[in-house]
């Protein structure tokens, strides 16, 4: 099985939409004020649906993949973006740096390059 769309809870779903396009997704449909989805590289997709509060802390991480993370961060502090810890390398062989959306939603950007699929501890 492929992962296909993940779907996000946000109380404002426009001002999320906003967020979510000034870190670089395309957005593909828009029904506001309940419902938004956007397209990631490789096909899958994500999309935010309204909620009236978003559960503090829910223990949910969203992972997206950047080719050239530290540049990618770069980029979104000079824009303003936010991030909760920049850029650090793990001690699982990936690169993170994590930043939360409008509601508290836990981002990851991560490289991890052929470490996320075969890292060497990887079963056989």
């Amino acid at each position: 099985m492929d992962l296909n769309q993940v779907t996000l809870p946000a109380t404002d779903v426009g001002r999320s939409a906003d967020f979510y396009r000034s870190l670089g997704f395309t957005q593909i449909v828009a029904n506001l004020p309940s419902y938004v989805r956007f397209e990631c590289q490789g096909g899958s997709t994500f999309s935010l649906h309204h909620v009236d509060s978003v559960v503090a802390d829910p223990g949910v991480v969203v992972y997206f993949e950047c080719a050239e993370l530290d540049k990618t961060y770069d980029e979104l502090v000079s824009r303003g973006i936010k991030f909760d810890s920049a850029p650090r390398n793990q001690r699982w062989l990936w690169r993170e740096a994590y930043l939360r959306d409008p509601d508290g939603n836990v981002i990851c950007l991560y490289q991890a390059g052929k470490n996320r699929r075969y890292p060497p501890w990887r079963l056989a």
